[in-house]
């Protein structure tokens, strides 16, 4: 997915052959994957690719196609058993009109989001345009092309925060395993207990 190769990335992401090996070789996979990846386990949500594009008949995605798919029967393949997401209709709409942004903005290219940026602060902009993706994810994903991808535009880490961190354990940008996945996770469980303390505190 770097400029220079584009294929061959080792993602351990989904925790699934080949789930990962799409989030591998696939822009617009990572990007779905990242969307996906709210109100549901990270290995369920960058699983949710593979499992759309087979549903779809092929082995990858397609922006042009997904943007122009019949919204109803899309929303149907997200949710036939098992689920792509807990909120398979919403998250629907969410993935089509994320492609057909970046058929409007890209030409369908999703690479392209991230091709040629001059700055990690400009491709942070162009990653909170994307629909879908607040500041937090873009970061996350910012952090995610860095650390795993080879995309790595002069200040990089800066622009991604806390999430561009050596050595961090915070988000998926940081799992390249089960190991890390269990570090991210525990990391993700004490941000939530902090965040409830201090709720607690607060009100008392």
């Amino acid at each position: 997915m770097s400029p220079n190769s584009p294929k061959g990335t080792t993602i351990h992401l989904a925790q699934q052959p080949d789930a990962d090996e799409l989030l591998g070789r696939s822009p617009l996979a990572a990007l779905v994957g990242m969307l996906l990846d709210q109100q549901v386990p990270m290995e369920w949500a960058f699983s949710g690719p593979y499992t759309i594009a087979s549903r779809m008949g092929g082995d990858d995605l397609d922006a042009a196609e997904i943007a122009t798919y019949d919204p109803e029967a899309f929303a149907e393949l997200l949710k036939q058993k098992p689920a792509v997401h807990r909120y398979p209709s919403s998250m629907a709409k969410r993935v089509q009109v994320l492609c057909q942004y970046l058929v409007d903005e890209y030409g369908g290219d999703p690479s392209a989001v991230w091709r040629d940026v001059d700055s990690g602060a400009d491709l942070l902009a162009r990653l909170k345009a994307l629909p879908g993706f607040g500041e937090q994810k873009a970061k996350i994903f910012l952090a995610l092309l860095g650390k795993q991808y080879g995309v790595q535009p002069q200040g990089w880490r800066e622009a991604a925060g806390a999430y561009g961190e050596k050595d961090s354990f915070r988000s998926a940008a940081d799992i390249t395993g089960p190991e890390s996945l269990a570090k991210v996770r525990a990391h993700k469980q004490e941000m939530k207990q902090a965040a409830k303390d201090a709720k607690s505190a607060k009100g008392g």
